[in-house]
């Protein structure tokens, strides 16, 4: 009777670490049974597959990797391909000493593919693939609002150094930017040199950013429409502080408000939970933690501010606070109270009522 010799990893788990790089993924395999194996490859799922495949036929593939530039993307090939795959934070990974210190790509996969083996690693959440686009145009949104106060910035520092004093009915910060502010800007302004070309290019800019601006807000607000979102964003805006963009960010990071099973695990993903470093005698306690959506906490925070002026009970709560802490402490507590109602009202499809001031 001729005896089979098939490889057959049925059953069994293969564990796969992968260092995502543009040109190349350093891959490290391990089995149940102990055998590991480096290599590397092109950077395609369909190629880390096909090795699977012929190598550990049948077994039941298991793949992660570090967020990254390549964000999901990887991760959705891998799942299509027949691996199951996890994106990790790459400050969630257990690192020995060692491997801080000869940190090479091979030491990088291998680290990953032991702490999947040994269950320590845990993914973050993967966004659909059709909300994507959405997220991004509201960071699109942010990141030219940030640039466009940045080349404002620049044109006010180009007038400090060229000596240009502001009229009297401009001496107001408030009446900076208006129509009537960019006419004076392009037509009266004097620098010493005998040319203005660097105001002018400054000028097309902030008025190409501020368009741009513009058509930003009319698709997120065109978007807060869509069917996906319109009711979950009308019932935001019901409580104070919140407004179309900040909602829209919500819905946009969030995603899927199911995957928060309590409160506490909504604040944590905001960032809005308190941060400590005991050892010994030395104790160190902070209002927030640094981790956390970069995007929605400072947006909750300012939030914050108008609903202690407008919700009595956010008011009283406030006042409270500030008996004993800072104002500015004091208003990461009125976060994370927003923080419980936004989840409240995401998960009962109500409107927030309050008693106004």
């Amino acid at each position: 009777m001729e005896q089979r010799k098939e490889i057959n990893f049925e059953g069994q788990n293969v564990y796969v670490g992968i260092d995502v790089h543009l040109k190349k993924w350093d891959v490290t395999i391990m089995t149940e049974s102990g055998h590991k194996r480096n290599y590397c490859q092109p950077p395609s799922a369909q190629a880390l597959f096909e090795h699977l495949k012929k190598h550990y036929p049948n077994g039941n593939y298991q793949a992660v990797y570090e967020s990254g530039y390549s964000g999901f993307s990887t991760c959705y090939a891998l799942n299509e391909s027949g691996i199951n795959c996890i994106v990790v934070h790459a400050a969630d990974v257990p690192t020995t000493q060692y491997e801080t210190v000869m940190k090479t790509d091979p030491v990088d996969s291998e680290k990953l593919a032991r702490g999947l083996k040994a269950g320590v690693l845990r993914g973050i959440y993967i966004h659909r693939k059709e909300t994507l686009d959405d997220r991004s145009l509201v960071r699109f949104r942010k990141t030219i609002q940030m640039q466009l106060g940045g080349y404002k910035s620049r044109v006010k520092h180009l007038l400090y150094t060229n000596g240009v004093s502001y009229p009297d009915y401009f001496e107001s910060s408030g009446t900076h930017w208006s129509k009537r502010f960019m006419e004076w800007l392009r037509k009266d302004v004097v620098l010493f040199s005998s040319t203005r070309n660097s105001l002018d290019m400054l000028l097309k800019q902030v008025e190409s950013m501020r368009n741009n601006l513009l058509e930003a807000t009319r698709r997120i607000r065109q978007l807060a429409k869509n069917e996906r979102y319109a009711t979950a964003y009308r019932n935001l805006l019901s409580i104070p502080g919140i407004g179309s963009i900040t909602a829209m960010c919500l819905l946009t990071e969030t995603d899927d408000i199911n995957r928060f099973r309590n409160e506490k695990q909504f604040a944590s993903y905001i960032g809005l939970i308190p941060a400590c470093h005991n050892s010994g005698e030395k104790k160190i306690n902070c209002e927030k933690t640094f981790r956390g959506n970069k995007h929605i906490c400072p947006m909750i925070i300012e939030c914050a501010w108008t609903a202690a002026r407008r919700d009595k009970a956010m008011a009283d709560f406030y006042s409270k606070c500030c008996r004993r802490m800072e104002p500015n402490k004091a208003i990461i507590h009125i976060a994370r109270k927003m923080s419980n109602r936004i989840l409240m009202v995401l998960n009962t499809g109500k409107q927030y009522e309050y008693e106004k001031v």
